[in-house]
């Protein structure tokens, strides 16, 4: 359940007072996601026709002092054409508010559905999404740096430390082992800009075929720009336990970014690598969560060998197999 925070109607109601968006109709508790607390808006409109729109309350996971960074990137990219969810401003301009407590914001709401099963023509218009906003990317000045990058992994598996064992006999010396690994060969020198950095299924609204909306850019950060594709390939390319590798939708999603983007043959030379990092990144961070999250809590545990599966795949397959050729 993602609500954390309770919003009374009527302290809702005078928190829209601030925007230009008409009168409150009716609001709803949307229990998707752990991070914030989120509700479904619906108000008159400022033209009376209706409106809906997404009210998040930030919760104290968040670092509010990152806020204007995503602010900022959301606005240059929906500039640039690119299917995001801008962030409302008020009737002062100004965009971050208070609300029970919280820094709250309201946000441009955006229909359509998330796939757990995509097919390989939704993977194909996620990759070319992808690839646009890589593009838009290349003119934004902000920048955000990776905690869970290679440095944040070396932490992250030391505050699992042996507990990793009590997940999967021998996965703590697995991890080691992998990350020396990715110390001796990660691609540093590779093109970097601003990632979405978690571009799941459950944060891509389709409809149809088509993309109609990325959302939750909370991990966007300034990284690698091909360990975007790598991550996105991890959550697109696999049934959700890790066990099943789809070569077709594999093939379909880099395509779509490398029509709308491209990709250098350095870049695809790189992706078996970052994307084994990309995997250890999930399997560390669900471990973590594993071991930290006591069982009775609400917050559902993912699982973290799911994404073992995934890096024991990109670790044997053949590269031409995981990605497909560059042409």
């Amino acid at each position: 359940m993602a609500v954390y925070t309770q919003v009374p109607a009527e302290e809702l109601a005078r928190f829209l007072e601030l925007y230009d968006v008409g009168t409150l109709l009716a609001a709803k508790g949307i229990a998707e996601g752990v991070e914030n607390s989120n509700y479904l808006v619906d108000t008159t409109g400022a033209d009376g026709k209706g409106a809906r729109f997404i009210l998040t309350l930030y919760e104290k996971r968040v670092d509010v002092a990152d806020l204007p960074f995503f602010f900022a990137l959301l606005d240059h990219l929906g500039e640039r054409g690119c299917l995001v969810p801008r962030f409302i401003h008020d009737r002062e301009g100004q965009t971050l508010q208070t609300l029970c407590g919280r820094p709250a914001c309201l946000i441009e709401f955006l229909s359509g559905v998330s796939v757990t099963q995509p097919t390989p023509a939704q993977a194909r218009s996620t990759g070319v999404a992808l690839g646009q906003l890589h593009r838009a990317a290349e003119s934004f000045t902000g920048e955000r740096p990776n905690a869970l990058g290679p440095e944040g992994w070396h932490k992250l598996a030391d505050a699992c430390g042996k507990g990793l064992d009590e997940i999967e006999s021998g996965l703590h010396d697995y991890v080691r082992r992998e990350l020396a690994f990715l110390d001796a060969h990660w691609p540093t020198q590779l093109e970097r800009c601003v990632i979405h950095a978690d571009l799941f299924p459950d944060n891509v609204l389709m409809r149809g075929d088509e993309v109609g909306g990325l959302i939750d850019f909370y991990f966007s950060c300034t990284d690698i720009r091909a360990y975007d594709l790598a991550v996105t390939h991890g959550a697109w390319a696999f049934s959700p336990d890790g066990a099943v590798f789809d070569e077709t939708v594999s093939q379909h999603l880099v395509y779509g970014y490398v029509a709308s983007h491209g990709l250098t043959g350095e870049e695809h030379e790189a992706l078996p690598v970052l994307a084994r990092g990309a995997a250890l990144r999930f399997l560390l961070t669900r471990a973590y969560d594993w071991i930290n999250t006591p069982p009775t809590a609400l917050v559902t545990r993912k699982d973290p060998l799911a994404y073992l599966r995934r890096l024991e795949t990109y670790a044997t397959l053949p590269a031409e197999r995981l990605f497909g050729r560059l042409v």
